[in-house]
């Protein structure tokens, strides 16, 4: 069974943001995969690489997720480790589930991951953000 990590998404008001980093990020490097680098290294690299998935926590909701696609432990130009999370540039947008704050990644099991709702931007339902966070938690859909 895949396992899963948690991430807050700094800087990003929304999932908007966040897929305009990864834009931006890409066409800028010209490189085919989204990376993100945390300075711990993952100790269940082969459970998170078997299809696992990065769950961005953006604005206290974990709100989108993309899939890892492999983990690089590296030692950056000033001597400290870091790992690079690489991960797969398609934006997956998840149910939204309530998250405290809390600092570096969390490991998250399979079944208390978010499902899925569609991928960034396919035709959606046409409701605003917060109204669809809303009728998620009523069970409306």
């Amino acid at each position: 069974m895949a396992l899963h990590l948690l991430k807050l998404c700094v800087g990003a008001d929304s999932v908007d943001d966040l897929a305009a980093f990864i834009a931006h990020r890409l066409a800028t490097s010209g490189a085919a995969t989204h990376w993100h680098v945390t300075r711990m290294v993952p100790k269940r690299i082969d459970e998170l690489v078997d299809g696992g998935s990065l769950y961005w926590v953006i604005r206290g909701s974990v709100q989108a997720r993309q899939a890892i696609a492999g983990i690089e432990p590296f030692t950056d130009e000033t001597g400290i480790g870091r790992c690079r999370i690489l991960l797969d540039p398609t934006l997956v947008l998840t149910r939204q589930q309530p998250k405290r704050p809390f600092q570096g990644w969390r490991y998250l099991k399979s079944e208390d991951a978010p499902g899925d709702v569609r991928t960034f931007g396919e035709a959606g339902d046409g409701l605003p953000p917060e109204l669809s966070a809303a009728l998620q938690e009523l069970g409306v859909f």
